[in-house]
């Protein structure tokens, strides 16, 4: 009897979806991803707003980019994300991340709004992904539950916090930058 064999897909399967179709490919399988709701949405552009003005009121180096940003995570063909939020900070002349047509290799911050499709995608697959690519921070924001987690991934054992939308939640990669949840305008 045959073993079942799996087609492998590639960045260029990626690249070649149809205008305004969405996905995502893991180790060569692709997800494809649902259209964003306006919580999402406002979330998102709240995040992305304060992001961009610390990092403008800081003269920071550091760059915000949202979804959709094309990561090539692993460096290779078989593996493509779209973070709802990212941030790359350059790393001397050597580091080659930030290129035109994305980012290769692991963002030093990723944060996605789980959405009710990509429940298993952010807590899962994606967490060993962005572990696993060095990416130093993680956010998880679930506006289904009112939850933030937060993986430092510097550790050699990754730290995990909790937070709910009520709480100022550090962000690690900045020393002295935090966002309180209260003061974002996304609920409708």
């Amino acid at each position: 009897m045959a073993l079942e064999t799996k087609e492998l897909y590639t960045t260029k399967d990626i690249m070649a979806l149809p205008e305004g179709v969405r996905a995502e490919l893991i180790d060569g399988e692709i997800f494809y991803m649902a259209t964003p709701n306006t919580i999402h949405q406002a979330l998102l552009r709240e995040l992305s707003y304060t992001f961009v003005t610390y990092q403008k009121q800081n003269k920071g180096r550091c760059q915000t980019f949202f979804a959709p940003y094309s990561v090539f995570i692993n460096r290779d063909e078989y593996n493509y994300l779209e973070p709802d939020l990212l941030i790359i900070c350059p790393h001397g002349e050597e580091d080659d991340r930030h290129q035109k047509d994305g980012c290769h290799g692991g963002p030093d911050f990723v944060l996605e709004i789980v959405s009710p499709s990509s429940r298993k995608m952010d807590y899962l697959k994606k967490l060993d992904k962005y572990e696993t690519a060095g990416v130093r921070e993680y956010w998880i924001v679930d506006p289904q539950t009112e939850r933030v987690l937060v993986y430092d991934l510097e550790k050699e054992q990754p730290l995990l916090t909790q937070y709910t939308f009520e709480d100022t939640i550090p962000v690690r990669i900045y020393g002295d930058f935090s966002i309180d949840f209260k003061e974002l305008d996304f609920r409708m």
